[in-house]
């Protein structure tokens, strides 16, 4: 069953100069979870807008748990939580006060909204800071403190927009083990992300984005496969670089890429190539520094399917083309 569904979406501003989606279809099984990647200007904050209720597409059509966002917004919001890229908390109030304000502003009650409160403070390890103003907190506990308001009212589907834009290494990792932990609960998950790693770590399904379309979709591996097989890359001393690129590519029967003192090339027969190559480097007495075969990343996906980094900012409108001039 699809719990989320958004068919032939568009939305353009600046009187329809500018185009945010541009045809966008998508869809999420109950109980997975769709990660949607591409770079800012995409558009992945535009569809998450539209299906929370806060938007309104210029056409297309779509669907929450079968409810149409248009139609009935106030029904999809009783059903979903949605946590964007800026945390939406007062700074000048308490986490404690946050999470209670957020109770009551969903009408579930004083005690109601106490209770959750706590409760939501306790799973996500902010009860010894429950107390304190939010001006006080870390990057990581504001967006924490954002997800769990998200929560108050026990979504069975939840919107995530970049959700750990902003966080240190060791904060995205805790916003991971919640987001799975979440999933496992059985909340079915749209995240929109512009780190490749972590769609790789969380999505069950990815959908590439970008210009305002989907241009790919599939899961991690599938979408690696598009890209080809596997690759062979050697590091070796500079003075040893043109040998071993006459090798590299010799063995490959491809040309090599050079970064550095490290060189590159794809291979159909991983394994017998990697070994060909050390008794080639051998033969030639050429002591490699690392030595090894890559699968290509979510990176090398997004770059082969777009023509551009997943991180690249759009700058420029993308402008609708009149009488076939843009």
């Amino acid at each position: 069953m699809k719990s989320v569904i958004a068919e032939h979406l568009v939305k353009t501003y600046s009187k329809g100069e500018v185009v945010a989606l541009n045809d966008l279809s998508l869809d999420v099984e109950e109980g997975t979870v769709l990660g949607v990647l591409g770079p800012n200007g995409a558009g992945k904050t535009t569809t998450v807008r539209i299906l929370a209720t806060l938007l309104k597409p210029d056409s297309g059509h779509a669907t929450v748990a079968g409810i149409d966002v248009i139609k009935h917004p106030d029904k999809v919001r009783e059903l979903i939580g949605l946590s964007g890229q800026y945390a939406a908390v007062d700074e000048t109030l308490t986490g404690w006060d946050n999470l209670v304000m957020f109770g009551r502003l969903y009408h579930l009650g004083r005690q109601p909204s106490i209770d959750r409160a706590n409760e939501l403070l306790e799973r996500f390890d902010l009860t010894e800071a429950a107390r304190r103003p939010i001006k006080t907190y870390s990057g990581g506990m504001r967006r924490r403190l954002d997800l769990a308001a998200s929560l108050i009212v026990k979504p069975k589907i939840l919107f995530l927009d970049e959700p750990t834009t902003g966080l240190d290494p060791r904060g995205r990792q805790d916003m991971w083990g919640v987001i799975q932990d979440l999933v496992k609960g059985g909340v079915t998950l749209l995240l929109t992300t512009q780190y490749l790693e972590e769609a790789d770590q969380l999505a069950d399904e990815i959908a590439v984005i970008d210009h305002g379309k989907v241009i790919a979709r599939g899961t991690s591996d599938a979408l690696k496969k598009q890209v080809g097989g596997e690759r062979l890359e050697i590091t070796v001393e500079n003075e040893d670089i043109p040998v071993a690129q006459e090798i590299v590519a010799r063995i490959s029967g491809n040309t090599t890429h050079l970064d550095l003192r490290t060189i590159s090339a794809p291979v159909l027969t991983g394994s017998v190539a990697l070994m060909e190559t050390l008794r080639a480097l051998d033969e030639a007495k050429i002591h490699p520094l690392d030595i090894g075969l890559k699968r290509p990343s979510l990176d090398d996906v997004f770059l082969s399917l777009t023509g551009h980094v997943a991180e690249e900012i759009v700058e420029e409108p993308i402008k609708k083309k009149r009488g076939g001039k843009k």
